[in-house]
């Protein structure tokens, strides 16, 4: 019963991001359509439409396997180290600077979140 639970929760995941990238195609807009299903869903979590713990158990199975995910893309940046030669140190830099982001981005996300959610209870 719980392999059925966490296979419909990753559909629900699919099906954000099938809609965002067929949003995406069809009004011909730049931003990338898995952007777009993700602020689908986090529209869908602050109206309350979808709660986060429908999600829970498939987003976690994913989170959990992220790491293996990577592992493609590293290989084919130590396959192709020649195309980036010469360009190394601002990869490095966008790099470091695109990580903060993310991280200071998800993290203040993660506590305006709980703060609402600590109010709703």
């Amino acid at each position: 019963m719980q392999t059925i639970r966490i296979v419909f929760h990753i559909a629900i995941l699919f099906v954000f991001y099938y809609t965002g990238v067929w949003i995406q195609e069809a009004l011909q807009l730049m931003i990338p359509g898995s952007i777009i299903g993700m602020l689908l869903l986090l529209a869908c979590f602050s109206l309350n439409i979808v709660k986060p713990a429908w999600l829970e158990q498939g987003t976690s199975l994913l989170l959990s396997h992220m790491p293996l995910l990577f592992l493609p893309v590293t290989a084919g940046v130590i396959a192709h180290t020649s195309l980036f030669a010469g360009e190394g140190l601002w990869l490095v830099v966008i790099a470091y600077v695109s990580t903060l982001l993310v991280l200071v981005t998800s993290g203040w996300t993660v506590q305006l979140l709980l703060k609402r959610g600590s109010h709703d209870e």
